[in-house]
Parts: C-alpha cells; structure tokens; sequence
C-alpha cells in the first residue's frame, strides 16, 4: 500500500474490536494498478475453468462413458460449488489467521487443486483404459471442491482493499481479466485436435499459469489479521452455516431477485460454456471423438475444436473491448444500471436462439453467435457484482456489519443453480434424443432463459436495499 503510517498499522493490528481495526486503516489507500494485480489470479483460475468446464463431458466420453452419464457428471461443478461458495465465504470472513483472512484460503485452495488436477487429468496414464474413469469421475467432483475454496477468496480480497469509488472500476477490471484468461485458454485448446487426449499437458499448463498468478497476488497483497473481540461467543464447526442463514435472512426481497435474475443468465452462460465445444464438434461439424468413430468423423471433431477455438479467440478480444467500454461506462456515467444490463441479455438470447435454428453447418455463422454469446457473461460479472461491492463498501463506511464474500459467493450460488439446470436438462434430452438433438434443445432453453432474464432486469432496484433491509 501507498504510503502508510505505522503508527495507524499497528493500531489496526493490536486493536480487540474489529471495527476499530477497520477504522485505523481509512487512511491506507491501494492505487489501481496494484489492485489490478490483486486481480490477477481470476486470470489463472478462469483459464483452469475454460479448460475443464469445454472437456469435462468429452473427455468421460473419450474414458468410455456414454453420453449422458458424461453430461450427469457435470453436476459436480455446480453441487460443490453451491455448498462450498457461501461456507468458504463465510469461513474467509471470519478467519482469524496471523497471515490475513484470504490469502490463506488462496494458497490452500491452489495447492488442493493441483494435486486433485493430477490425479483427474493424469488417470489415463496412471490406470488402463477402461479403469482410468473410476479414478476421473470422482476426481472431477474433488477438483471442484478445492477449485471454489481456490476461488471464493479473489473478489472478496479486492473488495477489502479498495476505496468506494473503487468497488465499481475493480469489478469491471476483474471482466478484463476474465477475458485474457478465456483468450489463453481458447489457445491453449487449439494446440491439439483433441484436447482430451492431452488432459495432462493441458492442465499442467494451467498450473504453471496460476502459479506465476498468486505469486504475484502474494508478493503485491498485504492483510491485517482479523482480530475477534474479547467478548464474542466462540464458534463452532456449524458457526459457518449459522452464520449463512444469519445473513440470508438479513436480506432483502431485492436481493433475492437479482439472485432469481442471476440464475437464468446462468442458464444461458453454463450452456455455451460447458457445451459449446460439443456443439461445433457434434452439431456443427458432425464429429466424434469416441474409440467406435470413424478416422472422418475424428477429422472432422478436430475441425470442431479448432473452429470453437479460434471462435473463443475472437469472442475474448470481443468480451475485451466490450468490458473496456463498460468500464468507461460505468466509471463517467450514472445511466441506470438495469436499463445497461437488459440489453446484454436479450442480445445472447437471440444469437443463442439462432444458434439453435438458423446455424446448421454453417461454421462461420456458428461462430459468429458463439463469439456474441459472451455479452451477456460480461455484465452479468461486472455489473451485479459491482453493485454489491459498491453497497457493501457504503455500508461498512457508515459502521454497519457486512460480509462481503459471503454475499458475493451467495450470488457466486445463482452460477451453479443455472449450470444445473442446464446439465440436468440435457442428461434428460439425451436419455430419448441424440447427442445433436438434445445440444438443439438445450440452446433453445437457454436462449429463453437470457430472454427471461432481460425482462427481469428491467425491474431491479438499485439502491443499498439490495443487500440487506
């Protein structure tokens, strides 16, 4: 930090009431760029889920698992991450560790993650053939875990450090990175014909990638312990989940909407992002990547990927410069933000429908819609998110008690109840339909769920009774 007095730290630090250590720190002051950096490990960790989220179905299918138990498995990203979001918060906001309340979580969460990526990406090497998804199949469910304790962390940090006026600008930063980190991974992907044949190579990239990225957080990163008042009741392990309900019962009904409007724009998002790469290979490209396909149709797939990749590449300087016009939006402008966020929606609503009845194999088009489909996971990350930082930071200001990552991974849950919808929805189209139908059916439900979700959005509420009542 800029320019801190000592005298003030060490207030902050030896201080018995939260709040006073709080208030002994108005004076520190992080600039931009190095918040930026604070930012940087959503690069990496969004890298990790392009990779994985793209493969996860495909590379069971490539174990030998049929279509639709390849699909069921995905519930795994969005059952953990309902669970572990809001405890991992909340356990990160009341942390009492000597090295800070998140960064702690981080590197726990990054070391967890590599050893369950291992054993998940490398199953194929270590088993046979036939046995290598008993050990993939599970590790999927494992890597998810330590992925979102990895994860819960990163907003939550920013959010400490930055000013008021900050909250909003950091939030779109965090966009800007989002999008370099899906470019590097919509690259990474098109170095293979099959990703899933290489698994092991691709996530050991991955790692090197969010190494390089905390290790940077770290050495920029500075946290002052939390430090429990003397007389707060102890907690226990279920403090987490009491906690939880504490503050979802603090909330308002507004709140609860944003959350509903969250979950259909995840409808959409998980879709394209899950299962976008099978759609060009399967729809689009008519390919296949299983033992029983012909030397065409594995052609053909490898065509698949490379289209979805280069299809990613283009979509990522898109989301780019959209997220920088955003930015400048958000920062100069007070144009209302739900009268912003409704047209990013219906316009992935039309271009995830004409995915499902005008695209064909027509592989420019398909990546045309591709590429637009991501307006609507741009916003949806930087204005919701900036909104509540922004109202979080108001109400810490004015002496009130917040938990900042607990409401920010809380609407980190509206993510995996729309992927689940999603996933379950196609598991249940592929047990009566083919893989190309039942891709077809699930963009047309994702397309209306944008549909719904822009209406929606036109009625929120943008005032600090967002969060709490």
């Amino acid at each position: 930090p800029a320019e801190v007095d000592l005298a003030v730290l060490e207030a902050a630090q030896s201080t018995n009431d939260p709040k006073e250590a709080k208030d002994a720190q108005v004076h520190e002051f992080w600039p931009l760029w190095k918040l930026t950096l604070m930012a940087l490990p959503q690069l990496g960790v969004q890298v990790m889920w392009i990779i994985l989220g793209s493969n996860a179905a495909p590379y069971l299918k490539h174990l030998g698992a049929p279509d639709f138990l390849a699909t069921l498995n995905n519930i795994a990203g969005p059952v953990t991450g309902f669970f572990m979001g809001p405890l991992v918060g909340s356990w990160s906001d009341r942390s009492t560790s000597r090295y800070g309340r998140r960064r702690p979580i981080i590197i726990g969460g990054l070391i967890s993650t590599m050893l369950a990526g291992i054993l998940y990406a490398g199953s194929e090497k270590a088993l046979p053939h036939g046995a290598a998804i008993w050990l993939a199949a599970p590790m999927y469910w494992v890597l998810d875990v330590t992925i979102n304790i990895f994860q819960t962390p990163f907003r939550a940090l920013v959010s400490d450090k930055a000013a008021t006026e900050q909250q909003v600008p950091m939030q779109a930063v965090f966009v800007i990175t989002i999008s370099v980190g899906n470019y590097i991974a919509y690259s990474l992907m098109k170095i293979y014909d099959d990703p899933t044949s290489h698994m092991l190579e691709l996530m050991l990239i991955v790692f090197v990638i969010n190494i390089l990225c905390v290790g940077i957080m770290m050495i920029v990163a500075r946290e002052t312990p939390f430090v429990r008042p003397a007389d707060a009741p102890k907690e226990s392990l279920c403090s987490p989940v009491i906690n939880i309900v504490r503050s979802v019962k603090g909330m308002s009904a507004a709140f609860f909407f944003l959350a509903l409007v969250q979950c259909f724009v995840w409808l959409g998002n998980g879709t394209w992002a899950m299962y976008g790469q099978q759609w060009f290979t399967s729809n689009v490209f008519r390919g296949d990547n299983s033992d029983a396909a012909t030397q065409e149709e594995k052609d053909a797939y490898g065509k698949g990927v490379d289209a979805y990749g280069t299809g990613g590449q283009i979509r990522s300087g898109v989301q780019l410069v959209v997220s920088l016009a955003l930015l400048a939006v958000l920062i100069y402008t007070h144009f209302p933000k739900k009268f912003l966020y409704a047209p990013f929606l219906f316009t992935g609503a039309v271009f995830t429908l004409l995915a499902s009845f005008a695209v064909g194999h027509a592989s420019a088009f398909a990546i045309v819609c591709f590429v637009f489909s991501i307006l609507p996971e741009l916003a949806c990350f930087a204005i919701p998110y900036g909104l509540v930082a922004r109202w979080n930071k108001e109400a810490e200001n004015e002496g009130k008690t917040v938990s900042t990552a607990l409401q920010m991974s809380l609407l980190n849950c509206c993510i995996t109840v729309g992927q689940q919808v999603s996933t379950l929805s196609l598991t249940l189209f592929e047990t009566s339909l083919t893989l190309q139908d039942s891709l077809t059916a699930i963009f047309i439900v994702a397309g209306m769920a944008y549909a719904v979700a822009g209406t929606g959005a036109l009625f929120l509420k943008e005032g600090s009774e967002t969060v709490a009542k």
